[in-house]
């Protein structure tokens, strides 16, 4: 194995305890405390093993932490009662709905109902516009894609990523496209493929940098990757693993990473890759929209 691997458990670490630090100097110096609601509709057991993480992340950081748990089947106008209520509270300065909803609930308008400012998973689309044009300083970025752009860097050694060619394996709202625009802010030459991309593993093969968030397992192989390049595998797929017992499975991402490892320059594992740094970018953008309302410039990271 020849690749460096990008340690996402470790950065997330270094994350959070960046955030503790200024969340307690925030606390000291202006009196005001992060504030994050999660809201969790129905009883999906994936759902609440990862409310019940960001809760204790929340209050691991110091913050004022908060889950409305709702049936599934309140209604869409109790839960966007519920929305508006959060909005208007002055403690909270994120606010989360948990997904997927109750079939009944149109997910577009509840996600549009959030306070643009509070809006710390970055879908309301003011918050999709601002990443869109540009204006990252301003934007609440979505946790999975800013935790991928943050392990690039740091992987890179670099902020600046002039000269160098990226192609995005993926063009989900809530990966793909904010991955891109947060490359093209950086200035990388940006490349979305997708399923009906003719040659993708030739396309793949000239990228510097290879972002994979198709939701296939070990798609992208070893003879696809630029010798050298830095890959990011946001997938996280469960697969069968007859090696392990009858009816054991086994984690792996959108890239067969035995494969990549031998011809990449660094890659990110599955697990203990992108997948920690998600949460660990919830704390940041909490503690952004809290540094935002006290009228502090939120700390780099």
């Amino acid at each position: 194995m020849t690749a460096q691997i990008i340690d996402g458990k470790a950065v997330a670490e270094d994350v959070v305890e960046q955030v503790k630090a200024a969340t307690a100097d925030l606390v000291a110096k202006s009196g005001v405390k992060p504030g994050i609601a999660v809201v969790i509709v129905g009883e999906d057991p994936a759902s609440q093993v990862y409310v019940r993480s960001k809760g204790r992340k929340a209050t691991e950081c110091g913050f004022h932490s908060v889950t409305h748990t709702m049936d599934a089947s309140i209604s869409q106008d109790h839960l966007l009662t519920l929305v508006n209520q959060l909005n208007a509270d002055p403690a909270i300065h994120g606010i989360l709905v948990q997904l997927p909803l109750p079939d009944h609930i149109d997910e577009g308008e509840v996600i549009q109902a959030i306070a643009p400012d509070k809006d710390v998973d970055g879908f309301h689309f003011i918050n999709v516009g601002k990443l869109g044009t540009g204006q990252t300083d301003t934007a609440f970025v979505p946790c999975t894609p800013a935790g991928s752009m943050l392990l690039t860097k740091r992987a890179l050694g670099r902020d600046d990523l002039s000269g160098l060619t990226a192609v995005v394996v993926g063009r989900s709202n809530i990966v793909g496209k904010p991955m891109a625009n947060l490359l093209l802010a950086a200035n990388a030459t940006v490349t979305i493929a997708h399923s009906r991309t003719p040659d993708l593993p030739g396309l793949v093969a000239t990228a510097d940098i290879v972002v994979a968030a198709v939701g296939r397992p070990q798609m992208v192989r070893g003879d696809w990757i630029k010798p050298g390049a830095c890959v990011i595998d946001v997938g996280i797929n469960r697969i069968d693993a007859p090696e392990k017992g009858e009816g054991k499975t086994r984690l792996v991402g959108d890239v067969h990473f035995e494969e990549c490892a031998q011809v990449a320059g660094s890659i990110t594992p599955v697990p203990g890759g992108v997948g920690p740094m998600t949460i660990a970018m919830l704390m940041a953008n909490t503690l952004t929209g809290a540094c935002r309302a006290a009228g502090v410039e939120p700390p780099p990271l």
